[in-house]
């Protein structure tokens, strides 16, 4: 399953549209105002499906993720003087690449690739490619992927 991940071109808040290969919208993220990135994600029907949300007073940018009020995995990003880098705890998942050329992969524990995650140039406002092998890990690689995007920013690497 490919997911196209569209930041809207006029938004005071982190606000995107998910898109599928056909166009249609799959899902919508609306950042809340909150102390730390809060990021509300709705499916196609209007239903909150997860939220992302920044653990605040700590060192480096951590993230929690929510499914159905109930914490599902945590992102951090690790100290490291030149490439950035991420812990993922989640599905017992591993995540690796250039962050900074947004050019990853996300791996299950036996090494077979989950999803990668690619931004594509030339847009207007960032686009970025979400191929999920399977399309029920399609909602998780989002929330990664979202979470990497607010804590390259909070860290000032966006």
């Amino acid at each position: 399953m490919r997911l196209l991940f569209k930041q809207r071109f006029f938004s005071w808040l982190d606000s995107y549209d998910i898109y599928d290969e056909a166009g249609g919208t799959v899902y919508t993220v609306e950042g809340q105002l909150a102390w730390g990135h809060k990021l509300v994600i709705r499916d196609a029907s209007g239903r909150e499906a997860g939220v992302v949300r920044e653990e605040v007073l700590t060192l480096l940018p951590r993230f929690a993720l929510y499914m159905d009020g109930r914490e599902v995995g945590e992102i951090k990003k690790e100290f490291t003087f030149f490439k950035p880098s991420f812990r993922l705890d989640c599905k017992g998942w591993e995540i690796n690449g250039d962050f900074f050329e947004w050019d990853y992969r996300i791996q299950d524990a036996n090494g077979t690739e989950v999803a990668t995650i690619s931004k594509e140039a030339f847009h207007w406002t960032d686009t970025y490619v979400i191929d999920v092998r399977d399309a029920q890990d399609a909602l998780f690689a989002l929330m990664i992927a979202l979470a990497i995007d607010a804590a390259k920013c909070s860290a000032g690497n966006g």
